[in-house]
């Protein structure tokens, strides 16, 4: 039985500067997390999420031929249902600072993922990048300064196959390096990318337009195994993947 945690007692008192968005944002509790080392053999959908591995999935991607990224953020199907849609989720997450690429050309391979779900391998569905400014040019010129200096994206897939169709959605979050050092991702830069965009989420409730959300975060541990075996770029992660339920205010 998973217990989420709601943003407040997310949170820890301290608070850290964060310098990409001039904004100070909560650094979020991982205590008490919930662990799923052992891989349940059922398909239950009334968690709003089923472990891909049942079905013979992975929380590592497919960046190249043996190595893989991390999803290390799912949300919810426990959702506002709004944000389970392409269209939707698209606005949500520039409600949390990211956008689609700049001038809407992709840099970089296409990443796969198979989510357990009975689709096997799937390309990509998104790639957002974070924004760094909204005038002149709105959230998409804003990211063309996150493909040149680096910083936080993320890579999405939506678990809907017959097997196993609940609806979430599997982020890929890292930082990577500036467009000279060829957006490799930085040291530790998956567990920062997946704390910043977390931390976006559970803070304070986010907006795009007209439209409010306010996410709950529930820590899991046991779907990725800690460390760097299979990582793409041989970078260490903590294994703990962010379960996000977002409710619409």
């Amino acid at each position: 039985m998973r217990t989420a945690v709601s943003s407040s007692e997310s949170q820890l008192i301290d608070r850290t500067f964060d310098t990409t968005m001039g904004t100070q944002v909560p650094l979020v509790s991982k205590q008490g997390a919930t662990n799923m080392t052992g891989v349940d053999s059922e398909i239950d959908l009334t968690n709003g999420w089923v472990d891909p591995r049942i079905l013979g999935g992975r929380l590592l991607d497919f960046t190249t031929r043996h190595k893989g990224e991390p999803l290390n953020v799912i949300i919810s199907s426990k959702s506002d249902p709004y944000i389970l849609s392409e269209i939707g989720f698209s606005i949500y997450a520039k409600s949390l600072g990211f956008s689609s690429e700049c001038l809407g050309l992709h840099y970089g391979n296409i990443h796969q993922a198979n989510l357990g779900d009975g689709n096997e391998r799937q390309d990509e569905q998104m790639l957002a990048r974070q924004y760094y400014f909204m005038r002149p040019g709105g959230p998409v010129l804003g990211t063309c300064w996150e493909s040149l200096a680096g910083g936080n994206h993320f890579r999405s897939w939506k678990q809907n196959g017959t097997k196993a169709n609940s609806g979430a959605w599997f982020l890929g979050v890292s930082k990577e390096e500036h467009s000279g050092k060829h957006h490799m991702i930085i040291p530790d830069g998956y567990n920062i990318g997946r704390d910043f965009l977390v931390a976006q989420a559970v803070s304070s409730p986010t907006h795009w337009n007209s439209l409010w959300w306010q996410a709950e975060v529930e820590w899991v541990e046991g779907l990725l195994e800690p460390g760097n075996d299979g990582v793409n770029h041989g970078i260490d992660q903590d294994g703990l993947v962010a379960v996000l339920t977002v409710k619409r205010l």
